[in-house]
């Protein structure tokens, strides 16, 4: 039975908000860290309170994709990496996610690839790389990435009807060579789409390519449950504790080390 690294994705939009989720999350047992430094260029706005039927307090954020960001350069890209590696003590992962693959990156693609540039030359221990970037930039990335040390998940984001097992299997492999981790993450409607994720892990299980598959959506989360016996290398977790996080395919790193002394695995 594999015994699967969990990474914390925080969900900070500040650089206070990093530090403090990033220690909540070492105690609450992860092994790595995940900063969406996409996300950093966004305002999380104040939720609202309305009372239901029942006399309830309901708390409302809107999604993500309506909140306003914060002009590019308001954010001091080299201080902040920085602070991460001066107040954060396990192992990070960078990712600055494009529009493209889900993610909330303000700039141009250009201005993307220099942040990530800089991320991997200050000698962070993980960088995430998708595997649309254009094959000469990713190639320059990935030769920088091995110069430094720096190890690398090669992430497809999947937006759209999730891909047959069959397919999710070839897609690992064929992206093998492209990073130390492949992950995948895709797009569930119903319980047929967690399935393909299940049977496209328990194909690559026994081979020698470390990976991470996952969903978005409601069964998404069963390959991050069961992930030690699916053979993943990495899964996902996050600090929310919302009502119904199951439902988008997120599970809470508590609820999740739970899950696993339950199942014994």
């Amino acid at each position: 039975m594999a015994d699967p690294k969990v990474c914390v994705s925080l969900e900070a939009t500040t650089l206070k908000e990093v530090m403090d989720e990033a220690a909540r999350a070492s105690l609450a047992g992860a092994d790595m860290i995940e900063i969406r430094f996409d996300r950093l260029y966004m305002i999380r706005p104040q939720a609202t309170i309305s009372e239901g039927e029942d006399g309830e307090r309901i708390s409302y954020t809107p999604p993500a994709v309506e909140w306003a960001t914060r002009d590019f350069d308001s954010i001091n890209v080299e201080t902040s990496i920085e602070s991460f590696k001066e107040g954060i003590s396990l192992p990070v992962i960078f990712t600055v996610r494009p529009v493209r693959e889900g993610g909330f990156f303000i700039g141009t693609e250009e201005q993307r690839i220099e942040i990530l540039k800089m991320a991997i030359n200050s000698g962070v221990s993980w960088v995430d790389l998708e595997t649309s970037i254009e094959e000469k930039t990713r190639a320059e990335l990935l030769d920088a990435a091995r110069a430094s040390d720096c190890q690398v998940i090669a992430s497809t984001h999947n937006n759209q009807s999730m891909p047959s097992a069959a397919d999710i299997s070839e897609l690992v492999r064929t992206n093998k060579d492209l990073g130390e981790i492949v992950k995948f993450c895709g797009k569930v409607s119903n319980h047929q789409d967690a399935l393909q994720l299940i049977e496209a892990s328990q194909e690559l299980a026994d081979g020698d390519i470390e990976f991470s598959l996952m969903g978005l959506g409601n069964g998404g989360d069963w390959t991050r449950i069961h992930a030690p016996v699916l053979g993943q290398t990495l899964v996902f977790a996050t600090m929310l504790n919302e009502f119904r996080l199951n439902e988008k395919g997120l599970v809470n790193v508590n609820d999740l080390r739970d899950a696993w002394a339950l199942l014994e695995y």
